[in-house]
């Protein structure tokens, strides 16, 4: 026991950190710059982004910002740009609300004014995730099934015409400044989607939302009448800005969609996608042995919907993303 000992305190005792990797040399002839973004969620996000503009005289790095307190990712940007960054410096964050806002806010007008700051104008990238017309790909990727059974882009547009009047109220609230008025977790508890009827594309669970929807209006309108009349004029801030009925999710909270909406509808459509399969295997002309090959093999090629779904980078055709590309390569253009 005692020679175990001193060999395991002689071990201890030459062991060394593994050094640190160091980045590869720049070309005497790149320019490195530095984007920091919210958090380490985002680095994947922005480094798709970036990946277009490099070039062999061009690189970008995505970096968090460094902290010692607990202040939230943009804040922590907004108090690096607040302090005066180096020219190779760059800033990208989520837009919340502030691309809506256009400029309501001091925060909103720096983020909107600012050559170095790059913002998502959705929500947040989460939002690009759940871009319509790239859910087929995700369920294609998690179910290996191709068959068109839901039409997401008119479904979405649905969910977005549906949820279009409380969007306004919350947002309007939190313009405001009177987010008591209608706060986020209210917001999110009515326009979540406890299930998804696949069947007529939803139309059943649509119905079900505009019943929810309706109760709380008129609940708002009750509460605050004062209110009612101010709607119609901030609608037209938000049209403005691109913001209309029919793709609204994109404006939404990033989580609330990802999580209690666009998550339940894709695990509804794969769930259907997969049983399509299995039906099909089982009703073929295999037996035995070569059925249970078939299915196992079947299974062993399933994915994870969350993961796929997170991975998800089929949302270059938005319009709020070109808008996010043309911004780069305005700035890099100019370099």
């Amino acid at each position: 026991m005692g020679k175990q000992r001193n060999r395991r305190e002689r071990n201890k005792s030459q062991w060394r950190p593994t050094p640190l990797a160091e980045r590869l040399p720049l070309a005497p002839s790149a320019r490195l710059f530095r984007a920091y973004v919210e958090g380490y969620g985002d680095v994947s996000f922005w480094r798709g982004i970036f990946d277009e503009f490099e070039t062999e005289r061009l690189r970008f790095e995505i970096d968090v910002p460094q902290r010692s307190d607990l202040a939230k990712g943009k804040q922590a940007l907004m108090k690096m740009i607040e302090n005066g960054p180096r020219p190779d410096e760059i800033f990208c964050m989520d837009s919340d609300f502030d691309y809506l806002f256009d400029g309501a806010s001091r925060q909103s007008h720096i983020i909107n004014t600012s050559a170095n700051i790059f913002q998502t104008y959705a929500y947040a990238s989460e939002n690009y995730l759940c871009y319509a017309p790239s859910l087929h790909y995700v369920c294609v990727k998690a179910t290996k099934n191709d068959v068109r059974i839901f039409d997401f882009e008119r479904f979405m547009a649905d969910y977005s015409r549906t949820i279009y009047p409380l969007f306004l109220w919350y947002a309007h609230s939190a313009l405001a400044l009177t987010e008591n008025r209608f706060p986020l977790i209210d917001f999110r508890s009515s326009v979540k989607l406890n299930y998804l009827e696949v069947n007529d594309n939803g139309r059943s669970t649509i119905e079900w939302l505009e019943r929810q929807v309706s109760r709380r209006i008129e609940s708002l309108e009750g509460d605050y009448p004062e209110v009612v009349e101010r709607i119609p004029e901030f609608e037209k801030l938000l049209r403005s800005r691109g913001a209309t009925p029919e793709n609204i999710y994109l404006y939404m909270q990033g989580h609330t969609l990802l999580d209690n909406v666009v998550m339940v509808v894709l695990n509804a459509v794969c769930d259907q996608l997969k049983l399509m399969t299995t039906t099909k295997i089982n009703v073929s002309a295999r037996l035995g042995q070569a059925l249970r090959n078939e299915v196992s093999n079947y299974n062993n090629e399933l994915r994870n919907v969350r993961e796929i779904l997170l991975d998800n980078e089929n949302f270059k055709e938005c319009f709020l993303y070109k808008k996010l590309r043309d911004d780069i390569a305005r700035y890099v253009s100019e370099l």
